[in-house]
């Protein structure tokens, strides 16, 4: 494994070309580690070559940025820290506000969690549609310019949204969802990024887990975030299982995992992607590595695109709720609840 682990460019800075999503050590997906096995995870993917790591204040409303503040940042000079405002806690409850006001409340918790003056990264989690766009751009900008942040980043925003922000100022990185399953983002964004030069960040890589094999017929459990999501609910599910083993008996074809053939298809589809796998578990991690030493032909990217062609998955990738809170572009004739 190249100590670089294939550097990639996103904004000013080079990272790793896999980096680590760190939302599920603290939110979202259940089993959750315990805090000691989450550190542990964080310092080895510092230790493989990982430098590029993602949290956001909304991920266990901020316990993930807590846990990235005592476990990293010793080593803060080695990795490229991202994190993100507007999605965030409100009342006790997931909520959006891009106000100014509630930007500069969020960044200034977001600093104390992680224990640092100077974040990165600094994403748009969510288009808030009550703000007007140059309003929570314009607290960005200020936060760059008193040297609290290093770039700006938007989430899961559409190519149009992408293209009114970087006429204002430049932005750095797009993070969207994208997986063999979910390919919203070659619509519109994944081009609008490359012609500016932005650097395109994909969450959720692996299909949120089924395109590693982690979910089965049973589902997951309740309070899991994915037992709102229709794609892991029947009648979808089994739909979308049965495109799984199709999917990782091309991988076993191939000589790799499911897993690895998902991550290294997200790579070939151009230079300036880096997929942020998310996991718990050390050896998925370095699994997930893997990834970057192997030399796949382009006939199974081909296979790939041919299994997962839009609208191959069943149910919508949101819940109704989280639906309404994307800007990302949809297909002719997508299913959004």
């Amino acid at each position: 494994m190249p100590s670089s682990l294939l550097d990639r460019q996103i904004g000013p800075f080079s990272v790793s070309a896999i980096g680590l999503g760190c939302m599920n050590l603290s939110h979202g997906y259940l089993p959750r580690p315990d805090a000691a096995a989450a550190e542990r995870l964080l310092l080895h993917a510092l230790d493989s070559g990982v430098t590029f790591f993602d949290t956001a204040a909304l991920y266990g409303f901020g316990r993930n940025e807590e846990l990235l503040g005592r476990t990293l940042m010793h080593r803060r000079r080695e990795f490229t820290l991202a994190s993100k405002c507007v999605l965030a806690e409100i009342d006790g409850k997931r909520g959006i506000d891009g106000s100014p006001q509630a930007i500069v409340r969020v960044l200034e918790h977001s600093l104390r969690r992680l224990r640092v003056d100077h974040i990165d990264l600094y994403y748009m989690h969510r288009l808030d549609p009550k703000v007007p766009l140059e309003e929570s751009l314009g607290a960005l900008v200020r936060a760059k310019e008193e040297g609290k942040i290093g770039a700006i980043g938007l989430s899961e925003m559409s190519a149009a949204t992408i293209r009114r922000a970087h006429s204002m100022h430049p932005i750095a990185a797009v993070q969207t969802e994208y997986s063999p399953w979910t390919r919203n983002p070659e619509i519109a964004v994944l081009d609008a990024c490359k012609e500016l030069g932005i650097g395109f960040v994909a969450f959720s890589p692996l299909g949120r887990g089924l395109l590693a094999g982690n979910v089965g017929s049973q589902g997951v459990a309740d309070g899991d975030i994915r037992a709102d999501i229709p794609r892991f609910l029947p009648p979808h599910l089994a739909h979308n299982l049965a495109l799984y083993e199709r999917f990782q008996a091309l991988a076993a074809e191939a000589g790799c995992t499911a897993a690895q053939l998902s991550l290294a298809w997200l790579l070939s589809k151009g230079g300036h992607i880096v997929p942020i796998p998310g996991t718990t578990n050390i050896a998925h991690l370095d699994e997930d590595l893997a990834a970057l030493s192997l030399d796949l032909p382009d006939r199974l990217f081909a296979d790939v695109d041919a299994l997962f062609p839009a609208g191959a998955a069943a149910g919508a990738r949101y819940s109704p709720a989280a639906q309404a809170q994307t800007g990302t572009e949809t297909w002719p004739d997508e299913v959004l609840a």
